[in-house]
């Protein structure tokens, strides 16, 4: 598989994954509750066996960051099952510290890169991929670190079952329009805007983050795509 400037499909993770030292509380969770919640990647496999409930499908959330998004789908869609990837240790602790009490059956969280589960997926087996508010990397020389290239597109379109969606949120502009017009030269995609200003609305039942209320580099605008129901070869 290879990218828009013709390098093999790149699995390199860019980033930060230690962050200041966790509170006793949350490093205690790491160790207890995490492997209760952990995904073991088996190649090939069906994601709804991943789960110790039955599931009817599998979503998966890219960069969970603390977790909110994942962790209130979990709970509003129990016939649903999430597995969300972050390679931040404090993200994930985060999570963990949010789910403590309630810890949802149908919940599997990979601490680590995305792409290990990508590359292990079947073909069709998710319904749904969510990118929320990634690292932007604006500077031109970083744009190939950015998450979202052609290559990606196509792995999330192989993924996904036919209809599937993936869901794209950011407030940085640039990388907006870098995924826009990715995302509406890919053959296995369709942007589902009907209208002027549809991409500035929330879509209905998703769940805020704080990250999205912070609002850093200007308003959140909010991207949803449909695999094509008749998948390119």
């Amino acid at each position: 598989m290879a990218n828009e400037e013709g390098t093999p499909f790149q699995k390199k993770l860019y980033g930060r994954r230690k962050g200041p030292k966790l509170s006793a509380h949350k490093d205690n969770l790491r160790q207890t509750l995490l492997p209760q919640h952990r995904l073991n990647i088996v190649q090939g496999a069906d994601p709804k066996s991943y789960f110790a409930v039955p599931v009817e499908e599998v979503w998966l959330e890219v960069g969970f960051g603390a977790g909110e998004h994942m962790l209130a789908n979990a709970r509003n869609h129990p016939k649903a099952g999430m597995i969300g990837a972050e390679p931040y240790e404090s993200g994930v602790a985060k999570l963990l510290s949010h789910m403590e009490d309630d810890p949802p059956p149908n919940l599997r969280i990979h601490e680590g890169d995305a792409r290990d589960i990508l590359l292990a997926l079947p073909d069709h087996s998710l319904a749904k991929v969510f990118v929320l508010f990634p690292d932007p990397w604006p500077k031109t020389r970083h744009h190939k670190r950015r998450f979202i290239q052609t290559e990606m597109l196509t792995e999330f379109a192989r993924v996904l079952k036919p209809g599937g969606e993936f869901r794209f949120a950011s407030d940085d502009a640039g990388y907006l329009g870098w995924t826009l017009e990715r995302g509406l030269a890919h053959a296995d995609f369709i942007w589902t805007a009907k209208a002027p200003g549809d991409f500035e609305q929330r879509p209905a039942h998703w769940p805020p983050t704080r990250y999205e209320a912070k609002a850093l580099h200007g308003p959140p605008v909010y991207l949803s795509f449909l695999t094509r129901t008749k998948v390119t070869p």
